[in-house]
């Protein structure tokens, strides 16, 4: 199974669009303009690393995650009961075991 690649410009896009918030949004959250946003997800500049920590906390993943240095992303569980937490573990080993 090949594993697929994704540049720290496909994951600012997909992290974005995962939680339904526009360029602009997130260019707000930060304090930049949509532009510059939009140059990170085209590939056209990088953000400095103080951005990079910024991206990570909005998106509740780790700086690794979005460098590339790790494979996995976190889910926050915080807030849910350990009825959903057993609920959402289920859900995990459904998609590592689909034969299960």
């Amino acid at each position: 199974m090949s594993k697929e690649l994704f540049t720290l410009a496909d994951k600012i896009k997909l992290l974005r669009e995962s939680v339904g918030m526009t360029q602009a949004e997130l260019a707000r959250i930060l304090g930049l303009s949509r532009s510059g946003v939009n140059a990170w997800e085209m590939g056209l500049s990088i953000p400095s690393t103080q951005y990079v920590v910024e991206l990570a906390k909005t998106f509740s993943v780790s700086t690794d995650y979005l460098l590339g240095m790790e494979d996995t992303s976190t889910i926050s569980i915080k807030g849910l009961t350990e009825k959903q937490v057993s609920a959402v573990l289920d859900v995990i080993q459904c998609f590592k075991n689909p034969d299960r």
